[in-house]
């Protein structure tokens, strides 16, 4: 096993805000356009720019969108998460499509437990006020003072016959009733 997992968060998968019980939530909180406005590489993002933006920004009010222009650098795209994780895509000679793409991806995901080191493999938000349920549970608190074996205890109890002494029950009645139709098969004949 390697040590990259100590470099990593360690949590719980759940669900954010109850996201998809009650209703949704983005989860996206911050995006940043990082783009050159005279490199060819930025093109696509521009585009994306001109076109595009302010319909995103409508239709996705919950989440804050900054333009970061930036001499003689490639274009990316930042996503910050409600979490506090953040996402980094470099679109670099990217098409306005792709661009589009990108943002839809980074708006309807949730992006928790990706890169997450799990705590334990089962996790509840809501523990039984009760305790750990274990076959001692609702058990007599008087057994965990008995000395064994116990004829009090063993009085109690009604146990059930074993297989082997049923076994030699019913040989005891066969070898019984053979012997008497074997008597009473002699006192015909005399």
């Amino acid at each position: 096993m390697s040590n990259s997992h100590l470099y990593m968060k360690s949590g719980f998968i759940k669900s954010h805000l109850g996201n998809g019980i009650t209703r949704y939530v983005c989860q996206l909180k911050r995006v940043t356009l990082k783009f050159c406005k005279n490199n060819g590489s930025s093109r696509g993002m521009r585009d994306f720019v001109e076109h595009d933006l302010l319909d995103y920004a409508r239709n996705n009010s919950g989440t804050v969108v900054y333009l970061k222009p930036r001499r003689h650098r490639s274009p990316v795209i930042v996503a910050e998460y409600l979490d506090g994780s953040r996402h980094w895509v470099g679109c670099r000679n990217f098409h306005r499509e792709e661009v589009i793409k990108w943002m839809e991806l980074l708006t309807t995901e949730t992006h928790d437990g990706a890169e997450k080191r799990l705590r334990r493999l089962w996790h509840t938000d809501f523990p039984s006020i009760q305790g750990p349920w274990t076959p001692f549970t609702f058990r007599d608190p008087a057994l965990n003072l008995a000395i064994y074996p116990d004829t009090e205890l063993g009085a109690a109890i009604k146990l059930e016959q074993t297989a082997t002494e049923k076994l030699i029950e019913l040989f005891k009645a066969q070898k019984l009733s053979e012997s008497k139709e074997s008597e009473s098969s002699v006192d015909s004949n005399v």
